[in-house]
């Protein structure tokens, strides 16, 4: 026992015996500046210096643009580089596609391989013949099949005529319209009453493009769907999707909540923009 309180006091001397650290001038051995310092000063001072340059590593990394230097992370710019690039890629070989076979089309034309058609030159001729008033334009029962099933394969394109879109798109949020969408007051959206938390959905296939916190209108998220078509979701709770990443339709992308100035309860403001024109969402989407 004796033993090792005397080894415990020889610790704790060498611990706690103080040195002092010189520096001299080496010409003139004048003394600059000294310290007094102990075993256990060096190491309280190396370890507390260690655990700053852990933090402080840590926190450059975590918060700093230098983190897109370390392999492994990545960042939204850098996605959304990555899917532009594959949209690019995926436009020119479309070109590329449709040139071979102009390409293909000339190279026959030079070499003479193209085949003739033969017809009657003489029904063509009587066919010019015939008075247009004894012809019979009525549309038979083929006909008015055939334009049927057109119109309800038209129903179904994403773009009519009158700028409208008649593609069936994902509802974003359940709930109830408490205002209505109405050009002349400016007010370009529905207002969609729904409780807190309630899951917000992509209405289409797109790329997030904007994914941010407004003063006016708190969580924003704008996503970019086909044929120039812009769906804007405001006033969430949270965001669950980033700038630059792809959704799917009906995919969960926010959460719905009272953020931003311009709110009085859970709703979702919910605006649809077809090349820079505002559109009336309900003309696309059942809300009931």
């Amino acid at each position: 026992m004796a033993k090792k309180n005397k080894k415990r006091k020889n610790i704790k001397k060498k611990l706690l015996h103080k040195y002092r650290l010189v520096v001299l001038n080496e010409d003139t051995f004048e003394e600059r500046f000294s310290f007094k310092l102990n075993r256990l000063n060096v190491f309280v001072f190396s370890t507390i210096s260690a655990i700053f340059l852990i933090v402080l590593t840590t926190v450059l990394i975590a918060f700093t643009p230098l983190k897109e230097y370390i392999p492994g992370y990545s960042s939204t710019s850098l996605k959304k580089k990555a899917t532009d690039l594959t949209f690019k890629t995926d436009s020119l070989r479309r070109v590329i596609a449709i040139n071979d076979q102009y390409v293909a089309s000339i190279r026959k034309v030079l070499t003479g391989d193209v085949k003739t058609v033969d017809f009657n030159k003489d029904s063509i001729l009587e066919a010019a013949k015939i008075d247009p008033s004894t012809v019979n334009f009525s549309a038979s029962k083929e006909d008015s099949l055939l334009r049927e099933k057109v119109a309800q394969e038209d129903k179904y394109n994403p773009l009519s005529e009158d700028n409208e879109i008649s593609l069936a798109l994902f509802t974003p949020v359940k709930g109830t319209i408490s205002e209505p969408y109405n050009a002349k007051e400016k007010h370009y959206a529905v207002d969609i009453v729904t409780i807190k938390n309630a899951p917000i959905k992509a209405v289409a296939d797109g790329t997030v493009i904007f994914a941010e916190w407004t003063a006016e209108t708190g969580h924003v998220i704008i996503i970019e769907h086909p044929n120039n078509l812009l769906s804007v979701y405001k006033h969430n709770a949270s965001l669950s999707k980033s700038q630059g990443e792809t959704v799917k339709g009906g995919e969960v992308i926010a959460k719905a909540g009272s953020t931003g100035e311009l709110t009085s309860g859970p709703h979702l403001h919910f605006e649809l923009w077809l090349d820079g024109n505002a559109i009336d969402p309900t003309n696309s989407i059942d809300f009931e």
